[in-house]
């Protein structure tokens, strides 16, 4: 019962949300909104964003460690399919600061506190299995242009990749197959997040959500994947420190584009603080921890 929840939502939820038709202005506004609200709040940003420099190099470092070269390009490139899991956080800043609210780093971990949480996380393990079968697929190509037997270096890697004709094909498949993941996940995801952390609904709902406002707009959608790839890798170059203003200006970014693709729930989401506890004090302890039977009743 409690995983068709997850998948299908409350059962109160049959509304499905309206898609709307966007175009490039929509796209340079939910850009400029996002960089926008980067500089408003770049130091809650950062800090949520050191993650991606800090286990980009500890990945690097693994690869050039155990001479696992082939791979480093594929796990740089798999930024981009967790990425819409990975900017919940922005998601939720984007939506206090539209709502006026007072922002803080914390507030980012309010999604943690949605009803959507447990749908948020099973769309999440989705994008890290698609990622970890990116991997597979990755390395199975380079095994079927160069074997098994591993780059010497990093200077004899880099010419087997681009002066043999193996490389040309590890190149051309690579990319070609690394398009086709890059763009499942952004028809099942373009939307999805977002409207997870906005509303109550399943994952299941949130997907087709997602495929529909892709449908319904598929060159800005197309575009709009060529724009995060591009970012993406202009963030990857210097040693993935980059991604630390890459990714929270595409996650405010991609929340402003979701208000613009969906149309606004009617019924507005409620604010879900923590529960207030009972200070307690040292002199209580043990009888704090076995409280009485007339507070409980009461």
């Amino acid at each position: 019962m409690a995983q068709l929840h997850v998948l299908m939502g409350a059962d109160t939820v049959r509304v499905r949300p309206a898609i709307r038709r966007i175009g490039l202005a929509d796209l340079k506004d939910a850009l400029a909104r996002g960089l926008a609200d980067f500089s408003a709040i770049p130091t809650h940003a950062i800090f949520l964003c050191l993650i991606y420099p800090i286990v980009g190099l500890v990945l690097a470092r693994a690869i050039l460690g155990y001479a696992l070269l082939p791979l480093l390009f594929p796990l740089a490139a798999g930024f981009a399919l967790v990425g819409p899991f990975a900017a919940i956080g922005f998601y939720e800043l984007s939506r206090r600061r539209e709502q006026d609210l007072d922002i803080s780093w914390e507030d980012a971990f309010d999604v943690l506190r949605s009803p959507s949480r447990d749908a948020l996380a099973a769309l999440g393990f989705l994008l890290l299995v698609i990622f970890a079968i990116w991997i597979a697929v990755a390395q199975a190509i380079y095994v079927a242009n160069f074997g098994y037997q591993p780059a010497a270096s990093m200077p004899h890697f880099i010419r087997q990749v681009f002066t043999t004709p193996e490389g040309w094909m590890l190149i051309i498949v690579g990319n070609f197959v690394g398009f086709l993941f890059a763009a499942a996940v952004l028809i099942v995801s373009v939307v999805a997040f977002p409207l997870l952390v906005d509303r109550e609904v399943g994952a299941v709902e949130a997907v087709l959500t997602s495929v529909r406002a892709f449908a319904a707009n598929p060159i800005i959608m197309a575009i709009w994947g060529l724009i995060v790839a591009a970012l993406l890798v202009i963030g990857s170059l210097p040693f993935f420190f980059g991604l630390a203003v890459v990714m929270p200006v595409l996650g405010h970014s991609t929340w402003h584009l979701y208000g613009k693709l969906v149309e606004p729930d009617p019924s507005p989401r409620p604010e879900y603080r923590p529960r207030e506890r009972a200070r307690r004090y040292a002199a209580d302890f043990p009888a704090a921890l076995f409280p009485s039977r007339s507070k409980d009743q009461s």
